[in-house]
């Protein structure tokens, strides 16, 4: 009866997704309720990757990988990812903001946005906001509201676990692997070979494949800072990924006191 009024079924089935967005208040309440309290805030940015990546680079990995860090550890819910980060100065126009595409926030902003963002999981019942950040420029904020969070939450049975090492393998031991593999030369800081292998292996058509094939060494005039992207490719990008995933899992899987950072 309620499908041919346009109703909801009574026993819908809840989708088999561990994004926050796809579920209805009901459904999360029941998850929290039957032990799922641990909750990931992906943090991407939104910033000029050099004319071959599209600007939602973080963005996109950083939700397509804390889905697969939740279905790992399991009773984790993954909150909407933060795409508004600090990129640099507005005026005058500095790091990433020189380029069109970039959004930034103040590091005041940031913090702000994020500790409220936080603060709102704890309250409907969460125990433990877990933060992952994509881009090295904000790693130093993510702490910084991660520790004055446990300060403020010692006595809520809630603490924070930022998880430095999701980032730090990037340009430490997967860095290393590709230098270890033929790669060193390619290796650099921005829009590089491991940053463009990366977004092959988790969404391809984030990547201008064809263009970067036949196109001359980018340069830093173009965003691409050092190394050289054109060799990349999904299994090299593959690499990175698990590397990124095995850390935030250990980390979360080790964290037995509520106060570790890795």
């Amino acid at each position: 009866m309620l499908a041919l009024w346009g109703g909801t079924p009574a026993h819908a089935a809840v989708p088999d997704s561990v994004d926050f967005a796809d579920l209805t208040w009901t459904e999360i309440r029941d998850a929290i309720r039957n032990g799922t309290t641990t909750a990931i805030i992906p943090v991407g940015g939104t910033e000029q990757s050099g004319p071959y990546i599209a600007v939602g680079k973080h963005d996109v990995r950083a939700m397509i990988l804390a889905r697969r860090i939740a279905r790992q550890t399991g009773h984790t819910l993954v909150a909407p990812v933060m795409a508004y980060v600090p990129e640099g100065s507005t005026t005058p126009r500095t790091s990433h903001m020189r380029f069109p595409g970039t959004l930034s926030l103040s590091p005041s902003t940031f913090r702000a946005v994020l500790t409220d963002a936080a603060e709102s999981l704890r309250v409907q019942g969460f125990t433990r906001v877990v933060l992952i950040g994509d881009h090295g420029g904000y790693q130093r904020d993510l702490r910084a509201v991660a520790d004055m969070l446990n300060w403020r939450w010692q006595r809520n049975g809630a603490h924070v676990l930022y998880i430095p090492a999701y980032y730090d393998v990037i340009p430490g031991a997967y860095a290393t692997w590709l230098r270890q593999h033929g790669h060193g030369s390619e290796v650099g800081q921005h829009a590089d070979l491991s940053d463009t292998a990366l977004m092959l292996a988790l969404d391809p058509a984030m990547v201008r494949t064809q263009a970067l094939r036949t196109a001359p060494l980018p340069t830093a005039a173009q965003g691409v800072y050092g190394g050289d992207p054109r060799r990349a490719d999904a299994a090299l990008g593959e690499v990175g990924a698990d590397m990124q995933v095995n850390a935030a899992v250990a980390a979360m899987q080790h964290d037995l006191t509520g106060q570790k950072a890795n």
